[in-house]
């Protein structure tokens, strides 16, 4: 319970950046499938919902990535890898693990190398 929790704390530009990645992953997966209905089986009306409410997450993401890099005084290439890996499908998951891992994500990066050194 603590994991869902801790998606949901937005206080800090790091975890509202975490959480749009995250939603964007999720729009992207359900934009996914209905592709699948729509060129597969069919059903062409299938991608109007998961269309529009991933376009508007995507926009969403841009937004926050750029206020995210403004706060945590990113460089040029990593707000370039960040806006870049909203492109392909769960592109903004690997960026997020990527950032945090790299001490691009303020608190998060620290809460990682914490949990690391407990785990050794």
């Amino acid at each position: 319970m603590d994991s869902m929790t801790r998606i949901f704390d937005l206080s800090t530009p790091a975890k509202r950046f975490r959480f749009v990645a995250i939603l964007e992953a999720i729009t992207w997966a359900a934009l996914l499938v209905a592709m699948f209905f729509k060129w597969v089986l069919g059903h062409t009306e299938a991608v109007a919902v998961p269309g529009m409410t991933h376009g508007i997450v995507f926009v969403v993401f841009v937004v926050i990535s750029l206020v995210t890099a403004l706060s945590l005084k990113w460089n040029l290439k990593v707000t370039a890898l960040a806006l870049v890996s909203s492109i392909p499908p769960f592109g903004t998951l690997v960026f997020e693990w990527w950032a945090a891992r790299n001490g691009h994500l303020a608190e998060l990066s620290v809460e990682r190398d914490s949990a690391a050194e407990l785990a050794a």
